[in-house]
């Protein structure tokens, strides 16, 4: 059954490379899976028929057939079921790959995205620059705990899995900040998982798809 997902086919530069379809695209890449994409064009986000799929005005959606859904994590764990690469075979370790996927998503990221804020779409509120070091102490935190739990392991729990590929996903927001290099395993942690085949050809697809024009005023 054909799948197809939706990305924009524009976004400023600091975007490329970050946009949430690429988790997905990843993960249908990890398993094999053909995909289409229908890309948007900026705007087409928000306008009633995307709505329908994504209430938020947000990509990706995923299309299967009578399924539709939107949200990348829960695209990624539709992926990964039933494919026995993304998610292992026993009920336990299914559960504790699911369990790092919504750790990444709803522990780690939120206080990435806040420096994302600060330094990009809020640089210029009063209000940014002050909140920088409590945002970076939050993060530190967060990776602080995250290494600790990987150790010396190549991946949180077992053989790569959804939990690593979201993970890895999110650390990538700050490969280039400091705050990333302070911890070093984390650092090649994420390196391993950006050197799989199955990103790179998820990067180089959504790379690819940047072929749009920026809107008006932009």
């Amino acid at each position: 059954m054909t799948v197809t997902i939706t990305a924009f086919d524009w976004v400023p530069d600091f975007a490329k490379g970050q946009v949430r379809d690429l988790r997905v695209r990843w993960a249908l890449e990890e398993v094999s899976r053909p995909y289409h994409v229908r890309y948007l064009s900026q705007g087409e986000q928000k306008a009633p028929p995307h709505r329908a799929l994504q209430p938020f005005g947000q990509v990706p959606t995923l299309e299967e057939g009578d399924l539709k859904l939107f949200e990348s994590g829960a695209i990624v764990l539709h992926v990964a079921e039933g494919q026995g690469t993304l998610l292992p075979a026993d009920a336990g370790g299914r559960a504790r790959a699911v369990e790092w996927v919504f750790a990444a998503l709803n522990t780690v990221e939120p206080p990435i995205m806040d420096l994302s804020y600060v330094d990009l779409f809020e640089a210029d509120k009063p209000w940014s620059k002050p909140r920088r070091p409590a945002v970076e102490e939050r993060i530190r935190g967060r990776l602080k705990e995250v290494a600790r739990r990987l150790g010396d392991a190549d991946w949180l729990d077992g053989d790569f899995s959804a939990g690593d590929l979201m993970m890895v996903a999110v650390l990538r927001i700050i490969e280039d900040d400091p705050l990333l290099a302070e911890h070093p395993t984390l650092v090649a942690y994420v390196a391993r998982g950006t050197d799989r085949p199955a990103f790179r050809r998820a990067l180089a697809a959504q790379m690819a798809g940047f072929t749009g024009t920026p809107p008006a005023g932009w």
